[in-house]
């Protein structure tokens, strides 16, 4: 059975709680500079899972990622020919 995962991209005001948020899914990367996590959850969960950590106090905001709607299929994925050309001469 697959389960469909979806990023949340957690902004905060500090990083002391961040290892607090591993229990609402996976934390995939902590940003020291920039002070946000991201972290992979359920989709189906995703709604209360954002009401949750939005209600704390460190929580700037929190964003959803929106990979899963995207179209992946591009429709010119031909490479170029003259760039594949220098490609192979190592340019």
């Amino acid at each position: 059975m697959f389960v469909q995962r979806q990023g949340l991209v957690i902004w905060l005001y500090s990083l002391k709680q961040a290892k607090m948020l591993r229990r609402f899914g996976n934390v995939h990367y902590v940003s020291k500079k920039l002070k946000y996590v991201v972290l992979y959850c359920n989709q189906d969960e995703l709604d209360v899972i954002m009401e949750k950590i939005n209600s704390f106090s460190f929580v700037k905001k929190v964003e959803p990622s929106y990979k899963p709607f995207l179209k992946m299929e591009f429709e010119n994925s031909s490479p170029d020919k003259a760039k594949e050309y220098d490609y192979k001469m190592g340019i």
